[in-house]
């Protein structure tokens, strides 16, 4: 079955890190993946417009079947091999309710984070203000409170949706990891530091680990005053 897909991705992007996580609880590890460079633009190369035409990372593809939204990809994973490892979508009502809403809230955190930690990135250097970086800064201040809250809600060792690890785990972690590798405070935060701290010697998480954050384990300091 894995051996039929195929995975470009780029080390650190939390979109393609949540599409290895859930292969990874999927227990799909043969799937054919190939790390690509963002700074030497391999995401536009011929190789991923062939299949993606957006030029953009993940790029999945099952036998004929494409899926390049990671959010999609994660719901096709778990709707095709739904009895095959770990459940990513809880029976509960409630947890799947929560699931839901805290999945689609986490696309706004991620863009939060993104306005921040990769303004020099996306902003060209004549149009950058530091005006526009505080705002920024305040905007994703004010999320982070947010999510602290979801989680003191929920109380220790609780994943986002309840007890279980499921889809919103898969999808929001990894903008949770590239916070702290950013040089996000945990005293500032200790809830999600919490929840940081419990996901992250998961053995699927541990599996796709992005590579360069393995040579410079240190981070960066981008968000050290949010």
């Amino acid at each position: 079955m894995a051996q039929d897909m195929t995975l470009l991705w780029g080390s650190g992007s939390p979109p393609c890190w949540r599409v290895m996580i859930a292969l990874e609880e999927k227990d799909l590890q043969g799937c054919n993946q190939k790390l690509l460079s963002f700074e030497k633009m391999e995401h536009k190369s011929q190789e991923v417009l062939d299949i993606n035409p957006r030029g953009q990372l993940p790029t999945f593809k099952h036998g004929d079947v494409v899926v390049n939204e990671s959010y999609a990809a994660c719901f096709y994973l778990e709707s095709q091999f739904k009895p095959q490892g770990n459940k990513l979508i809880p029976d509960s009502q409630v947890e799947q309710a929560l699931m839901y809403q805290r999945m689609f809230e986490g696309l706004t955190f991620y863009e939060k984070l993104n306005c921040v930690a990769y303004y020099e990135w996306f902003v060209p250097e004549g149009e950058r203000h530091d005006s526009a970086l505080k705002r920024n800064k305040e905007a994703l201040t004010t999320e982070l409170k947010l999510w602290e809250g979801y989680l003191e809600k929920l109380g220790s060792g609780s994943n986002l949706a309840g007890p279980s690890f499921s889809l919103a785990d898969v999808t929001v972690f990894p903008t949770v990891a590239n916070l702290f590798y950013f040089g996000m405070s945990a005293e500032r935060y200790p809830k999600l530091a919490e929840y940081y701290a419990l996901l992250k010697e998961r053995p699927s998480i541990k599996a796709s680990w992005p590579p360069h954050w393995l040579e410079n384990p240190e981070g960066e300091d981008k968000l050290k005053d949010v």
